[in-house]
């Protein structure tokens, strides 16, 4: 199906004729969305997939209340981690054998850059991104913190691009595909290419592009990867987060965090650590069994889902969005902090505004649900499979009248919480 973007600005009810053409309209149906309520945050948490509740209802109250131990051999408690491993593969285009389920992008992101650099062979440097997501930065200061003559140098701080920071002294290269704030989303292939010619190895960041864009990890020849599922996989909050190490190094590749479900043989108990064999090395401690139910829902749905379709209709969506704001509507002093060119955006707008945050709250008080990142940040996550034309129309017309009349300079749109 073609959209013309200039007819969907004409009225809601283009908007409303494109929904009932879309091909990806009865997706929707297998989300569990509470009624009148626009969720434009699938960015930070997807919704809550129809069958996650299913899955978690048999585990709670067949495999673990009736089963109790002996779930874990008989009904696959012990190889869920790799079960699922396995379904997200084919998601960001890796063959089987190289992505495991496991623990916290946080730790997958230390135990993959500590990994690379003990493959560096002398080199000392690892280069990130100044606007990367800060627990990115957290890990790395960590890892230096440990290391001894370890450096750090940053895009966007160090130098002005990539091509400026590489050198012989480079080991790793750690980038997202799509920065969480702005949504930017960057060649991969490309800068995997730069990276090796250097001689460094590449870690990427998926968290932001998993499951609504074509990631291949394979053919981009990415070295380790990793991604959180709770955001487009609709994973659940705080579902696991997953790595992937290309087969070609999983050999060499050494995880830091040994723990005994990365052992050989975890239950021979004996008292030296030896590493599994291929990706299950990078296992640490005992997984979480009902958060990785719950993911299950969201990647039965995610591997069917055809991601083609999927990054179309997200163009549409952003770019219509951005136009409704932009042009019909008027900005009212908002600038725009994502790419203007939709190739070069990923499933978010990112719109920049000084009182942002109370925008925000506004906004959910009408049951239209975004974030604010500060300094000013306003983000609109789109995620296909669940949101619709008419969504899009009536989140910016909402925008434009939150803006217009001020509603936002109320008293309770002010109050500042933990978590924004």
């Amino acid at each position: 199906m073609s959209i013309n973007i200039s007819t969907l600005l004409e009225s809601r009810t283009a908007c409303e004729k494109a929904d009932a053409v879309d091909p990806l309209g009865n997706w929707r149906e297998n989300f569990y969305l509470p009624q009148g309520l626009i969720y434009l945050d699938g960015n930070s948490l997807g919704p809550m997939p129809n069958k996650a509740l299913e899955h978690l209802e048999q585990t709670i109250k067949n495999e673990w209340s009736e089963e109790l131990i002996n779930s874990w051999k008989n009904a696959g408690w012990w190889e869920l981690s790799q079960t699922l491993g396995e379904m997200i593969a084919p998601v960001v285009g890796a063959a089987s054998g190289q992505l495991i389920v496991s623990d916290s992008t946080s730790l997958n992101l230390y135990k993959t850059v500590h990994a690379a650099l003990g493959m560096s062979h002398g080199r000392n440097v690892v280069v990130s991104e100044a606007d990367s997501f800060p627990t990115d930065l957290y890990i790395l200061e960590g890892i230096i913190s440990s290391q001894q003559n370890i450096q750090r140098r940053l895009v966007g701080k160090d130098g002005d691009s990539l091509d400026e920071l590489l050198d012989e002294n480079v080991a790793v290269v750690t980038l997202s595909h799509v920065n969480y704030r702005s949504g930017e989303l960057l060649p991969i292939e490309e800068l995997v290419k730069k990276t090796h010619e250097a001689g460094a190895l590449f870690v990427l960041d998926t968290c932001h592009s998993a499951g609504v864009l074509s990631v291949e990890l394979d053919r981009w020849g990415v070295d380790f990867a990793v991604g959180c599922t709770y955001k487009y996989l609709n994973g659940g909050p705080g579902s696991p987060a997953y790595l992937y190490v290309a087969k070609r190094h999983q050999q060499s590749a050494v995880n830091p965090l040994s723990g005994w479900w990365g052992h050989a043989r975890p239950f021979a108990f004996e008292k030296d650590f030896k590493a599994a064999e291929g990706i299950l090395k990078f296992q640490t401690g005992t997984q979480p069994i009902l958060s990785l139910r719950g993911l299950q829902a969201g990647l039965e749905i995610a591997k069917v889902a055809d991601l083609n379709m999927v990054r179309k209709k997200s163009q549409c969506l952003t770019q219509l969005f951005l136009e409704l704001v932009e042009k019909r509507y008027g900005n009212h002093g908002v600038t725009l902090h994502s790419p203007n060119d939709p190739e070069k955006r990923g499933s978010q707008v990112a719109l920049h505004y000084a009182n942002g945050f109370p925008v925000i709250q506004a906004l959910i008080a009408r049951k239209i649900i975004a974030d604010f990142r500060a300094p000013g940040i306003m983000r609109f996550g789109f995620a296909p499979l669940y949101l619709r034309y008419t969504d899009v129309w009536d989140a910016a017309e909402a925008l434009h009248e939150v803006l217009k009349t001020e509603e936002w300079r109320e008293e309770r749109f002010q109050q500042k919480h933990q978590v924004t």
